[in-house]
């Protein structure tokens, strides 16, 4: 069962690459710039997020399974992929991220943290992998009646890319109700401003995992972001996260 669900319309980077041209990019960063998140509609298609759901059930694929409420996340579960990754998940993470490169960059740049990006993924898991993370965090989350996903935000270690991507497996209204996918935004001597996106089967929101710089009236300063999801009220939620950074 294993070696057919590997084989997805997405087999390789350039299929992936392909698949990434359709979006402008600029407007990504401008909405990232702006919200601290950005969506990618249609992502995937529906027998792609089927497919990938589908991988849930086997055990070969992950190097292990939370479930939340043993540890006050929330409701619910989810299992980290082992390496080598499914094909779909390892050329969307290789082909995304230098596209989201030079944001990361220029967000470090603004708020005045002495990290940059290279330009490829594979370079940046090399610097993963020569400080002790070496764990990989492409996740499958699984969600049923009244689960739910505690605000949070996924760090794994000391080298943490600032951008993710959550991508939606599942089609609101018909597999689940409620859900929905939320962010967070504390801002200085400020309420917390929340964002509620509206995702369908397919799409995909990047965020920001951790900060993002703001442009205020004396410059940029810092904002702090978590993201989780409501309560699901019927049915079953899938959700394919992809995560850049590796785990210690």
């Amino acid at each position: 069962m294993s070696a057919q669900l590997r084989v997805l319309p997405i087999a390789t980077t350039d299929d992936a690459r392909a698949r990434l041209q359709v979006f402008d990019w600029v407007d990504v960063a401008d909405d990232l710039d702006t919200q601290g998140c950005a969506m990618l509609e249609a992502l995937l298609s529906p027998q792609e997020c089927h497919t990938l759901a589908g991988l849930y059930a086997d055990d070969g694929l992950f190097r292990s399974r939370v479930v939340m409420g043993r540890h006050g996340f929330g409701r619910g579960e989810y299992q980290y992929f082992s390496y080598p990754l499914p094909d779909t998940v390892a050329s969307l993470r290789t082909t995304i991220y230098p596209q989201l490169a030079p944001i990361a960059n220029r967000w470090t740049a603004a708020m005045g943290i002495d990290v940059r990006y290279p330009d490829t993924h594979t370079a940046f898991l090399a610097r993963c992998h020569a400080a002790g993370q070496q764990r990989p965090t492409p996740l499958l989350l699984q969600y049923g009646a009244d689960d739910y996903n505690c605000l949070h935000q996924d760090l794994y270690g000391e080298h943490v890319f600032p951008l993710q991507v959550a991508i939606l497996l599942s089609e609101p209204g018909r597999d689940f109700s409620g859900g929905e996918f939320v962010l967070t935004e504390q801002r200085p001597r400020m309420q917390s401003r929340p964002q509620v996106v509206p995702l369908r089967q397919g799409d995909a929101v990047v965020f920001a995992v951790h900060q993002r710089p703001v442009q205020g009236t004396r410059g940029s300063y810092r904002v702090n972001l978590r993201h989780g999801v409501s309560r699901v009220r019927r049915g079953h939620r899938h959700t394919l996260g992809i995560i850049f950074h590796d785990a210690t």
